[in-house]
């Protein structure tokens, strides 16, 4: 398989970012991403105006962030183009006219399209002109996944008077891992149902004076350096002008919203090769795989995990951790149906987190 890494969940000034579409592009090209997923509030102008395209060997993807009538229960949503080959979103303009979290989910599955959960259990009280938007519609069903970590929603949350500065000068030192709350729910609901993870920036380059000071905080290329999402392809991509953009596109967010992802801190070093597989039967599985497993038959699913460095591997099933050890590698086998993914930490901080592989009865 061929690995792919990029940014996701950001705004420019189609929304409420303070960067252009190609202030954005250019950051990305100097981080050396493969792709960035620009998601602006309620608004497809940017594939509009036609800057979804490759730009040298970065590859700009455009969805949109959806919202409810209060502005609550953020929606992150792609793919919805591909099958009525328009750009419009679903409706919003005024809140009347916008739709109820159950509807937009509804819909963007009815159009083909994927969504996941934007921020879910974002709290914060520290930055009054930016106030949290947890996601509250949990009756709701059918949503592809959920953003698992959230760079800006934990920079701030862990704001306060006597860090405010530090934490303005140095916005990468202070994100340690997504939040309990939210594994436990993602956890919870892949004991149900395939839930995949995403992990995203957030980022909007928002200006604030501090002590009579002016900082950018989260500036696009800062933030690239943070949390990533690597995908895996069967096909190398072919990169540049000339190559097919859309079939590349489309298999980027395939993935992702299949779950053959990881999600990785790279202000904690690069995720690049990071494995996590199994073998069953003699047929390999993926993160985002589901096995079909006959506990007759006497045979143990065989997991397999790789790192790129040394770091602590923790094993985690149901939403229980069962091995933690340290090390480059790790390979188990069991004979258990549930979910199945792994964390990595480094010095106590979250680095990467796997999607899972769930083992279904037979």
């Amino acid at each position: 398989m061929f690995e792919y890494s990029g940014s996701m969940h950001m705004h420019s000034l189609y929304s409420d970012g303070s960067g252009s579409v190609e202030d954005i592009v250019k950051a990305a090209v100097e981080s050396d991403l493969d792709f960035i997923i620009l998601t602006d509030h309620n608004t497809l102008k940017a594939k509009d105006k036609g800057y979804e395209k490759w730009y040298k060997n970065t590859m700009l993807i455009v969805g949109y962030e959806v919202n409810d009538k209060k502005n609550r229960n953020h929606y992150i949503v792609l793919g919805t183009d591909k099958i009525t080959g328009t750009y419009e979103t679903l409706p919003d303009g005024d809140t009347g006219s916008r739709m109820s979290a159950c509807e937009y989910v509804k819909a963007v599955n009815k159009e083909g399209g994927f969504g996941f959960i934007a921020h879910p259990h974002e709290e914060r009280n520290n930055l009054p002109e930016h106030p949290p938007y947890p996601w509250t519609a949990w009756d709701c069903e059918d949503f592809t996944g959920i953003e698992i970590w959230n760079h800006m929603s934990e920079w701030a949350e862990g704001l306060n008077e006597s860090n405010k500065f530090q934490r303005f000068l140095h916005p990468l030192k202070s994100i340690i891992a997504p939040p309990e709350k939210t594994l436990k729910v993602w956890d919870d609901l892949n004991l149900k149902r395939k839930v995949v993870a995403i992990g995203g920036v957030d980022a909007h380059a928002h200006k604030h004076n501090v002590m009579g000071m002016e900082f950018e905080i989260f500036p696009y290329k800062v933030l690239f350096k943070s949390i990533r999402m690597h995908v895996f392809l069967n096909d190398e991509l072919k990169k540049g002008i000339g190559s097919n953009y859309t079939e590349s596109r489309d298999k980027i967010i395939e993935a992702i919203a299949k779950g053959r992802s990881f999600i990785v801190n790279n202000y904690y070093g690069s995720g690049k090769g990071f494995r996590f597989f199994a073998e069953y039967d003699g047929v390999y599985y993926n993160t985002g795989d589901e096995i079909k497993f006959i506990k007759n038959r006497k045979k143990k699913v065989i997991f397999r995990t790789l790192i790129p460095s040394r770091a602590k591997i923790k094993v985690i099933h149901n939403g229980k951790c069962i091995h933690e050890s340290e090390g480059m590698e790790f390979t188990f086998d069991s004979d258990k149906t549930g979910a199945f993914r792994v964390e990595t930490w480094k010095e106590n901080k979250g680095w990467i987190f796997s999607n899972h592989i769930r083992v279904l009865s037979e």
